[in-house]
């Protein structure tokens, strides 16, 4: 097969993806990359029909990556991830709105163009979360005890765009990170962002039967067939406070040759999986039902 992956500059040392891409290789396939954010362009070459079987994205949020894969997926080519999937997930807000709309267990978010637009969220709301709507990897994340502690932060929040703020969710300090893969589950215990001196280590860890079906249903409600979900145990239960296409996939065995099987297998289906068994009981990991990537997508257009 032949397949172009899209790798931003600061994942141009990363083992994920440059790892899936030597397994794919290795396997006898053909791996076209391209680095969008540090090439000239020329697109009514770069995208024709039937050039690849697919192409893979993995690209920061804000980089221009996603409207290269969005240009293939208009050609006719297969996505991985489907690419309006992608987008809804990225912009956070957008993501709140639609996850929030099919049941997922989401903080309240509220959507703001501009930081001093923040005084108007209720007192009763803090301690808050404040992000770009477009961060990636625990970027501009800040935790806001207080309403009186909002002016210290405008400045630094300045010049981020869009910004979601969402009540926090007390916790332990530590995040659970599940990874969707072939359509498996492996979860992840982690240190929280917000929470940097916390002495956990990252690990894998046993996967809750309720996390499963949550995270499972994540992947149903956005479209998504490789993806991570952040969840915290908060004290009403667990609440889904992140979710990210094409992760790192750390800490799941054999990361690089399971998503190099996941990216072929999609490729050959155009993106669609077959019917799978129901999710099982809480295991290390457990296998949730697919749904069709592009019809879960179809039914929210994005993320």
């Amino acid at each position: 097969m032949r397949l172009c992956f899209l790798v931003e500059e600061h994942y141009r040392h990363d083992g994920m993806p440059n790892e899936v891409v030597r397994q794919l290789t290795a396997w006898g396939h053909q791996v076209d990359v391209v680095r969008p954010g540090g090439s000239l362009l020329r697109m009514d070459g770069l995208v024709r029909a039937g050039a690849h079987d697919a192409w893979v994205l993995k690209t920061v949020s804000g980089g221009p990556g996603l409207t290269l894969l969005e240009a293939a997926a208009a050609a006719g080519t297969t996505t991985v991830n489907d690419a309006r999937s992608i987008r809804g997930v990225r912009d956070k807000a957008l993501a709140a709105a639609l996850g929030s709309a099919r049941g997922l267990p989401l903080p309240p978010t509220y959507a703001l163009a501009r930081p001093e637009l923040l005084a108007g969220v209720p007192d009763s709301a803090y301690p808050l979360v404040v992000k770009p709507a477009d961060g990636s990897s625990g970027r501009g994340v800040h935790l806001v005890s207080s309403p009186d502690r909002l002016a210290a932060l405008l400045p630094e929040l300045a010049g981020e765009g869009m910004l979601i703020a969402q009540p926090y969710v007390p916790n332990s300090g530590t995040d659970l990170k599940v990874y969707c893969v072939g359509g498996e589950l492996y979860a992840t215990e982690r240190r929280s962002p917000l929470h940097p001196d916390s002495p956990v280590r990252e690990r894998r860890v046993p996967l809750p039967a309720e996390v499963a079906r949550i995270a499972a249903r994540v992947g149903e409600v956005y479209g998504l067939d490789l993806y991570g979900v952040d969840v915290l145990l908060g004290p009403d239960g667990p609440v889904v406070v992140d979710v990210n296409d094409f992760p790192s996939f750390r800490q799941v065995p054999d990361a690089a040759a399971r998503v190099a099987r996941a990216v072929l297998d999609l490729a050959r289906s155009g993106g669609e999986h077959p019917a799978a068994a129901p999710l099982p009981p809480a295991r290390p990991h457990a296998r949730p039902v697919p749904v069709p990537a592009q019809a879960a997508a179809g039914a929210g257009d994005g993320a």
